[in-house]
């Protein structure tokens, strides 16, 4: 029998890549924590309702691509697509409009979509994103701009584009729709078939197509933004303004939509050309009609996800891999010594050092080269001789500096080694 193979559109993080997920996972919570955001974990799989109420059952996602299934007690059951529906559901199911106030909260986990799988989209993805429920404030929509700006800047990324639009309200977005339905009808034949499909069906989605003869006609649709009612006009004026407070950059892209229903308002995409192409790394929006359209009270809110497959290639890509901070590799060689060895790491690792134990038990030398490819600032090494004397041979890595001493000072003397092993990576 042949061996068994991750499924097509989904891959393994191996240990090398890790460490890249880590350190975004690592500024995110910082910066959220910052903010007054709160993490919330909300299950990877839902009722297929949600999604289908609140994603709407027009949009691609829940027409071509999510992964539903029939449950033993014959419940219609979907991995998430996407996490805000399931925030909201969490939000509505535990009453946290209840605790008062905006809540302000943030996620990060796997969602599923049957796309066809390239570089930076798999069928299983993962997003970090924030969810701002409770305030119909233009802030709120800058506020969490600023928030998805500084993190994709605190790991490294430059070159970012922010693409704004305002969708409006349902009023708004309705004589819209007429009138790009109005205009696009004569070049139906002319429209790629997924187009042709949506040009009754959800119309505002032909505006977000890549092919090529379909964004020529495009070009000369309406705008969007001409169709804006006064308060609609007004709080996308106001984001406008408090971006330029903030000095964030932005373009005005009236041809930006996203591509789920629940959208009002404001509309958001975050690109970056590190590739040297421009990738979207975060898109969101403003969603004020989707808690009360699930069955919760009216509730203004706003939100953002980033992929984190797309943006991990994008840091590949910019620099090598973060090496993991490991203060001592310990070798060891004889029976006595080894046990030794197993104990003086676990004792290290209880007051506070970052250790690695080789248990390869193969000779010195491989173990010194290990030692050496560990990235430790030090080694321990720990013989017959050490072992009957209970000392250990401590090897600066980087100096080569060798100084042998009791294995108790090592413990007794934790803080002044703390000192050294800083000194060390300066």
């Amino acid at each position: 029998m042949g061996a068994i193979q991750a499924i097509r559109g989904t891959r393994d993080i191996l240990p090398e890549e890790v460490g890249y997920w880590q350190q975004v996972e690592a500024k995110a919570r910082d910066i959220f924590a910052q903010a007054a955001y709160t993490e919330i974990r909300p299950p990877i799989f839902e009722q297929t309702e949600l999604f289908a109420r609140g994603i709407g059952e027009a949009t691609d996602v829940v027409g071509k691509e999510m992964y539903s299934f029939i449950d033993r007690g014959d419940r219609a059951l979907t991995l998430r697509p996407e996490l805000t529906a399931g925030v909201v559901r969490a939000y509505i199911e535990n009453k946290l409009a209840g605790k008062g106030g905006v809540q302000r909260l943030w996620y990060i986990g796997p969602a599923f979509r049957y796309e066809r799988p390239q570089a930076g989209r798999q069928r299983q993805f993962h997003q970090i994103g924030v969810e701002v429920l409770g305030s119909a404030d233009a802030r709120a929509d800058v506020e969490a701009i600023a928030i998805a700006t500084d993190l994709l800047q605190s790991v490294g990324l430059r070159s970012l584009k922010l693409d704004i639009n305002s969708v409006g309200q349902g009023e708004d977005r309705n004589a819209y729709r007429q009138a790009l339905i109005d205009y696009l009808t004569p070049y139906k034949d002319d429209l790629d078939a997924d187009s042709q499909d949506r040009l009754h069906r959800n119309p505002l989605r032909i505006l977000d197509s890549k092919n090529k003869r379909t964004q020529e006609i495009v070009q000369d649709a309406p705008s969007l933004l001409e169709y804006l009612g006064d308060k609609s006009r007004a709080h996308f004026e106001q984001v406008q303004q408090l971006l330029t407070q903030l000095g964030i950059e932005y373009n005005l892209n009236p041809r930006l939509v996203r591509g789920l229903d629940y959208y009002t308002h404001t509309a958001f995409e975050i690109q970056s050309d590190d590739l040297g192409a421009q990738a979207t790394v975060c898109g969101g929006g403003r969603y004020d009609g989707l808690v009360s359209q699930l069955g919760g009270p009216d509730t203004a809110a706003v939100g953002w996800a980033l992929g984190m497959e797309r943006l991990i290639l994008l840091l590949q890509q910019r620099e090598t891999a973060p090496t993991p901070a490991l203060d001592f590799y310990i070798v060891s060689k004889g029976d006595a010594a080894e046990n030794q060895a197993l104990v003086l790491a676990q004792k290290l690792r209880h007051v506070g050092f970052k250790v690695e134990l080789d248990l390869s038990a193969s000779g010195l030398s491989k173990q010194f080269k290990r030692a050496d490819r560990s990235g430790a600032i030090a080694c321990l090494t720990l013989g017959d001789d050490e072992a009957e004397n209970h000392t250990v041979q401590l090897k600066w890595m980087q100096t080569r500096q060798e100084v042998s001493l009791a294995q108790a000072d090592l413990l007794s003397q934790a803080d002044d080694f703390r000192q050294q092993l800083q000194q060390q990576k300066t």
